[in-house]
């Protein structure tokens, strides 16, 4: 099996541990190159149900050892935490978790920081998870972060994060609402780093052996391809890069190890925060789709924002990560429409656009052109073959296919592992014809 990039396609939540975690017996090395415990994955099946937040989808499936990259910023009293209910519920995950000494920490102040800046943005919040990962980002590319590997050093750890919490701390000091975090939560957060020492190992070393032996590499993005620092809808994005590009060497492999990308898109859109969203609904239909598709964040809680599929937006991601293959999920959310529009344009003015602008306020200003299709008004949860779908539903698919330039090869019809189709389609060869 070759090596695979899985990543999101829209804004995040597009389901992308259900597929890695379909994926898995597959691999035998899961790696999460991106982001923070500001993502989220949801994993079911059977009667189970697992949160992850930081750590890779992979470890529910004993075959497979999990990574966290330097490119991810670690809560450590988060991931302790999600270790513990790991192994509470069963789940082994001791000698199977690789942590990079080279992951930077996040430590109270950062989120309090988060907090604080987005309280003072008022109407113009961005729509942060308030987790800390922007503040952490900013102190690793400033060069005055905190890396994981510190803490086989106790005494270091502390004098460098105490020199850190005491920066961050002027800074809150300029926010007269700002909750400064205490003694007693920052030695919670240098004693949980200290919990995640028997997990520091070198990723890249590992990665590059198992790449070297031909051992398949799984590569697990976080958030989505539209919230990407650089290409996303800016300022409204994460702290970091979210493109299939990213991913191998962000783990200190080079971009040749990289044999493949699958982009996850939902049959529909979400958003979660603030930011522009063409073709969002409003509507009591929105708030119907909302509840189908129980579209609530996995790390927050909070109601995602839903609308119309956005074609001109999944063309961008597509190119911009080289996505070859797609998994569709959510597919029975719209079981009971009548009619389903699908944005293949944006008018700005009296310009017709395809192309995904490269300025917020702009694709703000923007009006979607809308194609509607016919719904099929048929229940299809739990179908697992496509041929047993309903006709419209399999032409729902298929235009969405040409609209993209791309094969859809997974759908899913359900939030279990089970309830998913996968699609062998000739001509298709290589990794992808691997997938089944």
């Amino acid at each position: 099996m070759a090596n695979v990039v899985v990543v999101g396609g829209q804004w995040g939540d597009e389901g992308k541990g259900k597929v890695v975690d379909l994926l898995c017996p597959a691999f035998r090395h899961v790696a999460r190159f991106n982001g923070g415990n500001n993502a989220g994955h949801t994993v079911r099946f059977a009667d189970r149900h697992f949160a992850l937040h930081l750590i890779p989808s992979g470890i529910l499936h004993e075959n497979c050892q999990c990574y966290i990259g330097p490119g991810v910023v670690v809560n450590p009293v988060s991931l302790v935490s999600e270790v513990e209910n790991l192994e509470a519920q069963g789940v082994p995950v001791r000698h199977r978790l690789h942590l990079s000494p080279r992951a930077h920490l996040v430590l109270p102040h950062h989120r309090a920081l988060d907090v604080a800046r987005e309280e003072a943005k008022g109407a113009r919040k961005i729509g942060t998870t308030g987790r800390g990962i922007g503040p952490t980002y900013e102190t690793r590319a400033s060069r005055t972060g905190l890396r994981a590997g510190l803490a086989r050093d106790p005494q270091r750890l502390r004098e460098k994060a105490s020199a850190l919490a005491a920066e961050l701390s002027r800074q809150l000091a300029t926010y007269p609402q700002a909750q400064q975090p205490t003694e007693e939560e920052l030695e919670q957060a240098l004693a949980s780093a200290e919990k995640l020492v028997p997990f520091l190992r070198p990723v890249d070393s590992l990665l590059a052996a198992a790449w070297k032996k031909g051992e398949a590499i799984l590569f697990e993005g976080a958030q989505g391809t539209l919230l990407d620092l650089d290409f996303g809808t800016y300022p409204f994005v994460t702290s970091s890069g979210c493109l299939a590009g990213f991913a191998a060497p962000a783990l200190g492999l080079p971009a040749r190890a990289l044999d493949g990308v699958l982009g996850v898109f939902k049959a529909y859109c979400t958003r979660v925060g603030a930011g522009p969203f063409p073709t969002e609904i409003q509507d009591a239909l929105g708030e119907h789709i909302r509840r189908r598709g129980n579209e609530f964040g996995t790390t927050t809680g909070r109601p995602r924002r839903t609308g119309w599929f956005d074609a001109v937006a999944a063309r961008a991601a597509v190119r911009w990560s080289g996505i070859e293959a797609v998994a569709l999920t959510k597919l029975d959310v719209l079981d009971s429409l009548e009619r389903i529009p699908v944005a293949v344009a944006y008018r700005l003015g009296d310009c017709e656009v395809t192309e995904f602008p490269d300025d917020a306020e702009e694709l703000a200003a923007v009006q979607p052109v809308f194609e509607e299709l016919p719904g099929w008004n048929t229940d299809t949860t739990g179908i697992t073959e496509f041929e047993k779908l309903p006709p419209l539903a399999q032409a729902y698919v298929r235009r969405l296919e040409e609209l993209m330039g791309v094969p859809v090869v997974l759908i899913s019809t359900g939030p279990r592992r089970e309830e998913t189709i996968l699609r062998r389609i000739p001509p298709l060869s290589g990794w992808i014809a691997e997938l089944g």
